[in-house]
């Protein structure tokens, strides 16, 4: 096995999602590809297609904290009832999905990450969180009027999501049924503001949740977005390693990336990965081109 192989593997078995603290070395090992989950089976529009509303929530803070605020959760990790991991089966597309985590050292902008998919007419999918759109107004004004982007929802302080206060990666998650309903209604409203309609999915921070809290996400008419292919790790790969990983991704994968680190491989990995996976006859979609 060659040297640069070796690095891949090592890294991939250990990047972290935390993404929002500055770029630093991965500490702890998840893997780089998540379980599959079930989905729609039915593909959605071309990439151009204007995205449509979400469903308006349907349950209040009250009804949250009635319904779940005595519920006994029995799992964490990436997965959970209503996770989509994947495309629908059969879909030929790939969902590039990027998020911006905020905070201290995590509201940078790779305006070369989207430049680039700018210039190729590349989709994606924007994770947000409320931190960096009060850090970057005026770029994130202009991402959200961009019909190639679609812009969802990352949380409003970019927590774990819990029921029971459980972390991820060192960061704290939120505490109860009522934490877990403003970590998503906070930045939902911000963005239901800003868009002129509520965003469709949504993604906890370091993607990490319990069954509880991802059963609360669907009431409140979200879809729960997770991953297939950890594409740099919480932006701590190197270009080459972002490359490979992100290149060597199947149809129907969900790709995770990060969009708040310029400082990191992100941009060279998916500027090199991105006219292969052209040339090998993949497509690229948004989220809500494929889910419905």
């Amino acid at each position: 096995m060659s040297t640069s192989r070796r690095m891949v593997l090592a890294a991939l078995a250990g990047g972290a999602l935390a993404g929002c603290t500055a770029q630093k070395g991965p500490s702890k090992a998840e893997p780089a590809v998540a379980a599959s989950s079930s989905a729609p089976s039915s593909a959605g529009p071309s990439p151009s297609a204007v995205a449509g509303p979400a469903r308006p929530a349907t349950a209040t803070r009250a009804e949250i904290v009635a319904r779940y605020g005595h519920a006994v959760p029995h799992t964490w990790g990436f997965d959970g009832p209503g996770v989509v991991h994947r495309l629908p089966a059969g879909h030929r597309g790939i969902a590039l999905t990027f998020d911006a985590c905020g905070g201290r050292g995590g509201s940078g902008y790779d305006h070369v990450l989207i430049d680039f998919l700018r210039r190729r007419e590349i989709p994606a999918t924007l994770f947000i969180n409320s931190r960096w759109i009060e850090a970057n107004p005026a770029v994130f004004r202009r991402l959200a009027a961009e019909p190639l982007f679609e812009i969802a929802n990352h949380g409003t302080r970019h927590l774990p999501l819990s029921v029971t206060g459980r972390s991820a990666y060192g960061i704290p998650g939120t505490r109860d049924a009522a934490e877990v309903y403003e970590e998503i209604a906070g930045n939902r409203a911000k963005l239901t503001r800003l868009l002129g309609h509520p965003p469709r999915f949504f993604r906890s921070g370091t993607a990490y949740c319990d069954d509880v809290a991802a059963r609360i996400v669907t009431a409140m008419g979200e879809r729960f977005a997770g991953f297939s292919v950890n594409g740099d790790g919480g932006a701590t790969f190197t270009p080459e390693q972002v490359r490979t990983t992100v290149a060597s991704a199947p149809a129907g994968s969900v790709v995770i990336c990060h969009m708040n680190h310029p400082e990191g491989g992100t941009a060279a990995g998916i500027t090199a990965a991105v006219p292969r996976l052209l040339a090998s006859g993949h497509t690229f979609v948004r989220l809500s081109d494929a889910l419905h």
